[in-house]
């Protein structure tokens, strides 16, 4: 009995010493936050989406306070709160070129080839893993719709022809639908860039024209009329230079199979009057 009261007596002492120096640690050594993290943090629309750059509204809410970032890097936020946390703040509230996500694939329903049904769950990544879909191109999109499902801010939509169609105007650059899309035909990129690469698949020739009307056929006339540098040839597909400015419709006059097209104000030009292009930019 003796045992155990003094096994107790230690255990209670031992369970005080520690309290007592958690307590005087905090005191002590404890970090003071700016009040101010708390203030911007509520101008955050706390979606803690990652678009800025940060785990969250709150990560994103300290680099502000702390002069890391500014107001307009958050891609979410009103106009009219990215200026109500500069002046909270008293800084710039900066510029930021938006960032829109955008699909490296044109080839739906219709300019596909299709070798097979697909019959089993209604996504991509079932689709990926258990028969690819059914498409002969075995680089795109699937067009069950899992970016879609993964876009929070109603950004991303399916069209009739089985493609995701980006809405810029809503995009907020989250990611989301990067990570969700099984064959990584999703980037990031600049609003302010005006040619879009619509094909991923690694072909050339009339391999690439059989799975699909509107592949990429590694010929490489968009490298060769865009301004020097600014497109190269890389694994049979055009790589653009985004942070070399806008190219205008030159590149894309050329392509055989519009794999390549322009875009006006970060939008799908619909209507291309060529032989009028061709005149004008020689």
């Amino acid at each position: 009995m003796d045992v155990i009261l003094l096994a107790v007596a230690i255990m209670t002492g031992l369970g005080l010493f520690f309290a007592i120096v958690l307590t005087v640690s905090y005191r002590y050594l404890k970090v003071e936050e700016d009040p101010r993290v708390d203030a911007v943090e509520a101008k955050l629309p706390a979606t803690n989406c990652g678009a800025c750059g940060q785990a969250g509204c709150r990560a994103f809410a300290e680099k502000l306070v702390a002069g890391e970032l500014s107001p307009s890097q958050c891609t979410v936020s009103s106009p009219d709160a990215i200026d109500e946390i500069a002046e909270l703040l008293g800084v710039s509230a900066g510029e930021a070129d938006k960032r829109v996500a955008r699909v490296h694939c044109a080839g739906g329903l219709a300019e596909a080839r299709t070798i097979a049904a697909y019959d089993g769950f209604d996504t991509c990544g079932a689709a990926a893993v258990v028969s690819a879909g059914g498409k002969a191109c075995s680089w795109g999109c699937l067009g069950l719709g899992d970016c879609a499902a993964a876009c929070t801010f109603d950004a991303l939509h399916m069209n009739v022809n089985g493609l995701p169609v980006v809405d810029v105007d809503k995009c907020t650059a989250c990611g989301d639908c990067v990570v969700a899309c099984p064959r990584n035909l999703i980037d990031i990129e600049p609003l302010s860039a005006d040619v879009l690469v619509q094909c991923s698949a690694p072909l050339a020739g009339d391999d690439a024209r059989e799975v699909c009307a509107v592949a990429c056929d590694a010929c490489g006339r968009c490298a060769q009329d865009a301004p020097e540098g600014l497109i190269r040839m890389e694994n049979n597909l055009p790589v653009v230079d985004f942070e070399a400015g806008p190219m205008g419709p030159r590149p894309t006059l050329r392509c055989p199979t519009g794999a390549i097209v322009w875009l006006r104000d970060g939008r799908q030009f619909p209507v291309i009057d060529v032989p009028a292009l061709r005149r004008n930019h020689g």
